[in-house]
């Protein structure tokens, strides 16, 4: 899951499959919350996140992510479906910051 958060966060929208894109959304989603806090916290949130995800990941949610969304209580994320995949017909699905 960790793994998949950083892709999303670094890059702004990955393609997956819906079941995992599902299952990522209340993961960042808590994440940005997290970073949404006040300065007076802003340490302390760095370091709850960093140790989910690792420290560029972190430093980018509380510098560039959060402050967009201050005005907002939730739903930060999109789940657009795709097309199935050819291989295997899985369910896929692009999910991106609002």
């Amino acid at each position: 899951m960790a793994s998949l958060a950083v892709s999303l966060i670094l890059r702004g929208k990955i393609r997956t499959t819906s079941p995992k894109a599902k299952s990522l959304r209340p993961f960042v989603e808590k994440l940005v919350t997290i970073g949404k806090s006040d300065k007076s916290r802003i340490l302390q949130a760095q370091r709850l996140i960093a140790g989910r995800i690792g420290i560029p990941s972190a430093r980018k949610i509380i510098k560039d992510i959060a402050p967009k969304y201050t005005d907002r209580k939730g739903g930060y994320l999109r789940i657009s479906k795709l097309p199935r995949r050819a291989g295997d017909a899985t369910e896929m699905a692009l999910i991106e910051f609002v």
